[in-house]
């Protein structure tokens, strides 16, 4: 029996070998254009996180609206615009967990009384030609 148990132990690590998944591989080192794509050297957002809050000038007066920059990349750029009036750049904040890895710089944006932009009581203001003009 003892001499039955040596090849039973040994099938059974070689079998428990076989089911576990294999070890993790080490993540990739950064190549030079992952490094520069969360470099914001010389970038005027630098200590904000990319946010910046940008002048528009309206009939009504100045005001500004609420920005965010997400990574570096002079070759590739989306500008995320939300519907509305009233409507948000928190539906798009999703794009965090896709465009980074594919090295897509892109800007949030909340339009003239959404969000975190100024919300002026202008009803005039509200005209899809200002939209356009303010983006």
């Amino acid at each position: 029996m003892q001499s039955l148990s040596l090849p039973l132990v040994t099938l059974s690590l070689a079998l428990a070998a076989c089911a576990a998944p294999p070890p993790a591989a080490p993540p990739p080192a950064p190549t030079a254009s992952q490094g520069s794509y969360f470099d914001h050297t010389g970038r005027a957002d630098v200590l904000t996180g990319g946010v910046r809050r940008i002048p528009i000038t309206t009939s009504k007066g100045t005001f500004t609206v609420w920005t965010k920059r997400v990574g570096n990349n002079p070759k590739l750029k989306v500008l995320l615009l939300h519907g509305g009036p009233g409507a948000t750049h928190e539906a798009f904040e999703a794009f965090d967990s896709y465009f980074p890895g594919a090295g897509i710089e892109y800007y949030y944006y909340d339009q003239l009384g959404s969000a975190y932009s100024d919300q002026p009581n202008e009803p005039e203001l509200w005209e899809i030609p200002r939209f356009v003009d303010e983006v």
